[in-house]
C-alpha cells in the first residue's frame, strides 16, 4: 500500500494526465499513405552503435532498440512510408506520425496522441497551421514549426510544436539513417 501512496504522489508532482488518442492509427495511415492498397511493416533492430550514433544525432533512440517503418503500395508502386514517435515532455508522452513520399519528403505530420492537458495545446498549433510547416522537408533539414507558428498560437501551443518539432527531427534522422526503400 506503502508503494501505491509513493506512485500517486509522484503522479501528483509530476501532473501527467491520462493520454487521449487525437488521430486514431488507421486514420493517420490512410491520411499519410493516400491511394495505398496494401500495407506493410519494417522493422529495423538497432545494434548499440547505431543506437547510440541515433542518440549523438537527435538525443533519442527508440525504447526497445527497434524502428518500425510502415509502407503503403499500390500495385507494386509504393506510395509512401511512416514511422509513429514518440516524445516525452514533462506534461506527458505525445505521438506523431510522420509520413513520407517515395521520394524521402515529408508529406505530412499528425499528432496522434497527447494527455488530457496538453490537447488544447496540440489542437491550438494544427489549428495555427503546424503540419503544413513541415511538408517538403527531407532528411538531414532541420524542423522548424514552433518559430513558424509563434504569434499564431498560445504559449502553449508554441511549447508544445517545439515538442513536434523533436518527434519530426527523430523520424528525419531514423528515416534518412535506416530506411531502406522496399524493393518492387
Amino acid at each position: 500500500m506503502n508503494l501505491l501512496f509513493r506512485a500517486a504522489a509522484i503522479a501528483a508532482v509530476l501532473h501527467i494526465t491520462p493520454a487521449v488518442v487525437l488521430v486514431k492509427r488507421p486514420d493517420a495511415v490512410l491520411a499519410l499513405l493516400p491511394g495505398a492498397e496494401a500495407y506493410f511493416a519494417r522493422e529495423v533492430h538497432l545494434s548499440n552503435s547505431d543506437a547510440h550514433r541515433l542518440h549523438l544525432a537527435v538525443d533519442w533512440s527508440p525504447e526497445d532498440g527497434v524502428l518500425t517503418f510502415y509502407g503503403g503500395k499500390t500495385g507494386s508502386t509504393v506510395v509512401g512510408s511512416l514511422e509513429f514517435v514518440r516524445v516525452d515532455t514533462p506534461h506527458g508522452p505525445i505521438e506523431v506520425a510522420v509520413g513520407f513520399t517515395p521520394d524521402g519528403t515529408v508529406r505530412g505530420v499528425i499528432v496522434t496522441k497527447a494527455t488530457v492537458e496538453m490537447k488544447p495545446w496540440v489542437l491550438d498549433a494544427v489549428g495555427a497551421g503546424l503540419g503544413d510547416r513541415y511538408r517538403g522537408l527531407k532528411p538531414g533539414d532541420r524542423p522548424a514549426g514552433a518559430a513558424a507558428i509563434a504569434g499564431r498560437a498560445g504559449n502553449l501551443a508554441e511549447y508544445i510544436a517545439g515538442e513536434v518539432d523533436k518527434g519530426v527531427a527523430r523520424a528525419l534522422a531514423a528515416y534518412g539513417t535506416f530506411y531502406k526503400p522496399a524493393k518492387t
